[in-house]
């Protein structure tokens, strides 16, 4: 294999190609767009792959046209990208689900006899994982779960694309190739919260300067502001968000969109800090916050301001500690930290939270650790018998991290009870340590779709 391995990103139209061709590229080459059809002709960049130089080709989509027309001509210029290629990522929208584009399209790739690697791209968020399951259908091996836009599950893909080429990365520690938030990275960091918990105030200790308007009267911030700032030598891209309040009293067209500006801001970041004031009850709306944060499946680090101002301090954070218990049991354990903004005290508590629940949010379980621990977990307690047969759970994997995400392969998934999963789920978190994280946990029918024994 060459030092200088050549890559084709190939795929129907639209499902993130030129996004990924710039993210691995390291530059905005390639026009990016919700329009399907924007890339046209064969466009190449070099790009560095834990030290390894490789040739990467942005490809028109695949899709079928009269001949001799521009999209015909299109489909040449990327089926001659597939047999110059080295090895080939077959893209697909995992949002979107498989279309009978994407099999006729993994029929034509398999038929080249290329290395290939499936990559699941748009896996951010609960919407791709039914795109990312049906996936395992076009027999082109483990999909890789990527969200070329965010960033997310590069590391994975990296190592994937070493290992389909036999190649080893000529610079890179063993810490560095275990996922794609490494330590140079900025760690995007949230602070939401309702209007005038002190979200601004904290953002400005946490940068040592008056970067943001404070005051007493909520709304000052508008929009989702990114700041840079180093904490212990860790870069951040540190987000100061709009308080968000009942839906029933957003009413302003501006406090709308900073509303929408705040929940972009979530779904952006990777940490989110839900800040509470400590001279108000923990209230529905903090409770909501947490949920949407929750459900986005962010980390989640729970900060109480004003501290400095409660007198019976063990009362209120058992109070709080309860509630968070009952009300978000979805992430058990949430880091809950005490702090005064204002002051600049527990500053460093927040950060060590915060980095430590990131670490969390990105471990990853080897499968064979996972079914062995699984293998244990239902021989402890074996599932319900549906319609007479007893349900058989026989493997699992974690496609992804950031949340930490998994999948097991059921004979009746169907008919798995939601108690049973939630044992599952409880035994994984305590198992593998994985507290105050949202865990995606989802059953798919099927044996082990990589046991050739039973193909």
């Amino acid at each position: 294999m060459s030092q200088n391995p050549t890559i084709a990103i190939v795929g129907r139209p639209n499902v993130g190609k030129s996004t990924l061709f710039n993210r691995l590229t390291g530059r905005r080459a390639a026009l990016v767009s919700d329009m399907p059809g924007l890339t046209r002709d064969r466009r190449e960049g070099q790009a560095d792959i834990y030290g390894v130089t490789a040739t990467v080709i942005d490809t028109a989509g695949l899709e079928e046209a009269p001949v001799g027309s521009i999209p015909d001509r299109m489909r040449e210029q990327s089926e001659t990208a597939i047999i110059a290629a080295d090895l080939i990522l077959f893209l697909i929208d995992a949002r979107a689900g498989l279309t009978g584009a994407d099999r006729q399209f993994a029929q034509l790739v398999r038929r080249s006899g290329q290395p290939t690697l499936l990559v699941a791209n748009k896996c951010e968020g609960e919407k791709a994982h039914v795109g990312y399951y049906e996936s395992f259908e076009l027999g082109m091996g483990e999909p890789i779960a990527l969200s070329a836009e965010h960033g997310e599950g590069l590391g994975d893909l990296y190592d994937a694309i070493l290992a389909a080429l036999q190649l080893d990365p000529a610079a890179v520690s063993d810490e560095e190739d275990e996922d794609d938030a490494a330590p140079d990275r900025p760690l995007r960091l949230a602070i939401v919260g309702r209007p005038n918990a002190g979200k601004s105030t904290l953002v400005n200790a946490l940068l040592g300067e008056d970067r943001m308007i404070t005051g007493p009267e909520p709304g000052l911030t508008r929009d989702a502001i990114e700041t840079p700032f180093e904490w212990n030598g860790r870069a951040f891209a540190l987000f100061d968000t709009a308080g968000l309040r009942r839906r029933s009293r957003v009413s302003e067209a501006a406090e709308k969109l900073s509303v929408a500006s705040a929940m972009r801001a979530i779904r952006f970041a990777e940490t989110v800090v839900l800040l509470i004031d400590a001279e108000h009850a923990l209230e529905h709306q903090d409770l909501t916050i947490g949920a949407k944060v929750v459900d986005e499946g962010r980390a989640l680090v729970v900060a109480i301001n004003k501290w400095d101002l409660v007198t019976e301090k063990q009362r209120r954070l058992a109070e709080i500690k309860t509630l968070l218990r009952d009300k978000l049991a979805q992430v058990p354990q949430v880091p809950v930290v005490t702090l005064s903004a204002i002051a600049e005290q527990g500053l460093d508590k927040l950060m060590q939270a915060v980095v430590a629940n990131d670490e969390i949010w990105n471990k990853r379980i080897a499968t064979a650790e996972l079914n062995r621990w699984l293998a244990e977990a239902v021989e402890r307690h074996q599932p319900p018998a549906v319609q007479g047969r007893r349900v058989r759970i026989r493997y699992m994997t974690q496609p992804s991290a950031r949340p930490p995400t998994f999948i097991a392969f059921a004979s009746q998934p169907a008919g798995l009870p939601k108690s049973y999963a939630r044992y599952l789920l409880n035994s994984l978190r305590e198992t593998f340590h994985l507290p105050g994280v949202p865990i995606r946990l989802s059953f798919r029918k099927g044996n082990n779709p990589f046991d050739k024994s039973r193909s």
